[in-house]
């Protein structure tokens, strides 16, 4: 079979890939016509598919929280502009963009399903056996990835097995074949049906338990949104049409997609399961945060009317603890002794700043009755003696030689 670049081998190509992978490890140890290692690798097909898309699933129901909770706001923009659609549009384009939701982001998951839902049911269908156009039934020489034996090999193979000829119910039979090729793959339909019947109620109620989980999670976190118009149909639709339609459907699919569909919704419920619990820790871990800023907030804050305490002084004489350093702005705070020191130092200086204060202004004070005082023997008319030699002037303390001198002819 070669690659057509006009159709869905895109699609086909790698899930049958991924398919032969897994089976050629299961059929190393089982064997390559075993089953029970065709159902193995078209569960590992389904699981490792939803292992790569397990990134993008948590990006969406981190999404569906976005959006669940904005939804206040949008039904509030609803009503501000009910008369004009373009600018609701743009409003909630903008409340998205704001709220870092993207909606289609968060349907790429599902759309990523459908296409492989789609490639393995056509890749399934191509092992049933097609007309020889003699009348009778032939497999195909290959299917994508498998060969002419692998074809063979799961289109004999049968769940539970039995009589002579080894009938069974094979995995690519479904309810309704045509019995030619049936007989072609030793199927019988009774065995089909008892395999088929369980495989599809079992189907429905893994669908209908995942879809349990998801609705019951959306009323929890916004229960009006989920009571509402068109959201209430969809969980209806999810509840009990998809279940029903895989019911319904079951004896039209091969026994391999029953399977599958068996697989994915059973890996669904434990990824919601997983993703809930995460979110729900990480959403406790969020709120125990904003709570202890609340807390922090509301010890630093001052109550309305008080003033803020800018600084409290250290009592006198006490030591800064050691490695301590002052607040930005303030003084580094002195010992006792060095207080104690300080102040002695200050008495001292203030002492012979005084002392010094007084010497200055006795020499000045001198100064100033010199210069206004008239010197001894200083005639009225402001002229001034002259000391005679040998004599000192008043101001050396000795009398004039000349006064006594006259006092002396006085007596005589």
């Amino acid at each position: 079979m070669t690659f057509n670049f006009w159709s869905l081998d895109y699609l086909y190509y790698p899930v049958s890939g991924i398919m032969w992978v897994w089976h050629k490890v299961f059929g190393s140890f089982m064997g390559a016509s075993n089953p029970w290692a065709w159902v193995l690798s078209i569960v590992f097909l389904v699981w490792t598919l939803r292992l790569l898309l397990f990134k993008p699933f948590m990006k969406q129901m981190d999404s569906q929280l976005k959006m669940q909770a904005i939804q206040p706001q949008m039904k509030k923009l609803r009503e501000k502009y009910k008369d004009d659609r373009q600018r609701l549009s743009e409003e909630m384009l903008k409340l998205n963009r704001e709220a870092g939701v993207n909606p289609i982001g968060g349907c790429l998951p599902a759309l990523i399903q459908a296409p492989v839902f789609i490639g393995l049911f056509h890749v399934l269908r191509m092992f049933q056996p097609v007309s020889n156009g003699q009348g009778g039934w032939t497999f195909r020489d290959n299917v994508y990835f498998f060969g002419k034996a692998d074809v063979e090999n799961f289109g004999l193979a049968k769940l539970f097995t039995h009589g002579p000829e080894g009938k069974g119910a094979p995995l690519s039979a479904t309810m309704n074949m045509d019995a030619g090729q049936l007989a072609h793959m030793l199927g019988d339909r009774a065995t089909v049906i008892w395999v088929g019947i369980p495989l599809t109620i079992l189907a429905g109620i893994a669908t209908h338990l995942t879809s349990r989980r998801s609705v019951n999670r959306q009323k929890e976190l916004n229960p009006e949104a989920a009571n509402s118009g068109q959201a209430a149909i969809m969980n209806k639709l999810m509840l009990y049409g998809f279940p029903v339609f895989v019911v319904i459907g079951g004896p039209f699919f091969p026994l391999a997609i029953l399977f599958y569909w068996l697989a994915n919704n059973s890996w669904t419920f434990g990824q919601l399961t997983v993703a809930h619990r995460m979110q729900d820790k990480r959403k406790a871990t969020e709120e125990a945060l904003v709570v202890e800023q609340k807390q922090a907030s509301r010890f630093s804050r001052p109550t309305p009317g008080a003033k803020p305490s800018v600084g409290t002084k250290p009592a006198p004489g006490s030591k800064p603890a050691p490695g301590s350093k002052p607040a930005p702005g303030g003084k580094p705070s002195l010992s006792k002794d060095a207080t104690a020191g300080s102040g002695a130092n200050a008495t001292a200086g203030s002492d012979s700043q005084d002392v010094d204060a007084g010497a200055t202004a006795a020499s000045t004070a001198a100064g100033s009755a010199a210069r206004t005082k008239p010197a001894t023997g200083q005639s009225k008319s402001g002229g001034q003696n002259r000391p005679q030699p040998g004599g000192r002037s008043a101001a050396g303390g000795r009398k004039n030689p000349n006064r006594n001198n006259s006092r002396k002819k006085r007596k005589r």
